[in-house]
């Protein structure tokens, strides 16, 4: 039996799916709010079969924030993947993200310390990894860094990889995956997938920030490649390729048909509108661009791959065609 978390997610639904697929016994937690119908959305892109699969998922209400409803949920597990996490770059939301993504993973950590699982595989990013003083490809062996720059989302998922490693180190058989910016499709309102949206409807502006990206469905891949592997008390980088702002913008609006971005947001551009939108927000909006969010654009950031190619074999499919599949969904 396997357990998932952040199976309502974008990642998580897609993992699970592909589990479903192949015959795998699955549980999976959501909260009591949860909405399945984007799971089902996702199960509906690749099977006309959508409800006899989704229905082979046992779902069961639970909060990794509170300990004592995981001891059900663990009984009977031998693997877990850890994939839920609050993403936000609102700096409202700051506190709430550090203590929530930390407190999460520790108590995943402990049920199965207790529970004796076989594996757990979290799903940590690149967000928590060290940043290259040069030009130089990021790998796993560099050290995140306390910077003042630091998003709270990296510092979050920086302190929760912290948790894995502690429950390693107490005997814990876990593995991490370090994935860059996750293109699939569905939620096309919120996280990557929102890149799309907002280009169909018109965006005009691109950074120089250059960062990792990879397609959905290689790092379901990659997870399960590394949790059936004997692969244990290590992290692996998962990203295709590292592309600038620009390029993918570009590759987005081609694959949609629409004009592509064309005016180069500078800093001082990108100063003033992260503090019209602060602005904005005390009357009750909400944040569209936030200063972490400006500073992340400009940022400049390759990540190797060969350690996830070398260790599980995978061929990762280019950008350009993860790109265009979306796009036509979205298009459908």
């Amino acid at each position: 039996m396997i357990l998932v978390t952040g199976g309502t997610g974008l990642l998580g639904s897609h993992l699970l799916y592909s589990l479903i697929n192949d015959g795998k016994k699955v549980r999976a937690i959501k909260r009591k709010s949860s909405n399945l119908e984007e799971v089902r959305k996702i199960f509906s892109l690749y099977s006309k079969d959508t409800e006899s699969l989704f229905r082979k998922i046992e779902w069961v209400d639970a909060d990794i924030l509170i300990p004592e409803s995981l001891e059900d949920v663990m009984e009977g597990i031998e693997f877990v993947y850890h994939a839920a996490a609050f993403v936000s770059f609102d700096p409202s939301e700051r506190t709430l993200l550090i203590k929530n993504n930390i407190e999460g993973t520790a108590n995943i950590v402990n049920a199965c310390q207790h529970a004796g699982i076989k594996k757990l595989l979290h799903v940590s990013s690149t967000a928590a990894l060290g940043r290259s003083s040069d030009e130089d490809l990021i790998n796993e062996n560099m050290m995140w860094i306390p910077d003042k720059e630091n998003t709270g989302y990296s510092i979050s998922k920086f302190k929760s990889e912290m948790e894995v490693w502690r429950g390693i180190e107490e005997g814990l058989n876990a593995v991490i995956v370090n994935p860059s910016i996750i293109f699939g499709p569905g939620f096309w309102d919120k996280g990557s997938s929102s890149m799309f949206s907002t280009i169909k409807k018109g965006m005009k502006y691109y950074t120089n920030g250059v960062t990792g990206y990879v397609g959905v469905k290689d790092v379901v891949l990659s997870m399960r490649k590394l949790m059936e592997s004997d692969i244990s008390g290590e992290r692996f980088i998962v990203s295709a390729e590292n592309l600038s702002y620009k390029e993918v913008f570009t590759l987005i609006a081609n694959a949609l048909n629409v004009k592509a971005p064309s005016v180069k947001a500078t800093p001082f551009l990108a100063g003033m509108a992260w503090r019209m939108d602060a602005f904005r927000s005390i009357f009750g909006f909400k944040r569209v661009i936030t200063r972490e969010m400006a500073v992340s654009g400009m940022n400049v950031s390759r990540f190797s791959n060969k350690k996830i190619k070398e260790s599980t074999g995978i061929d990762f499919e280019p950008i350009h065609s993860v790109v265009e599949n979306m796009a036509q969904f979205l298009k459908d």
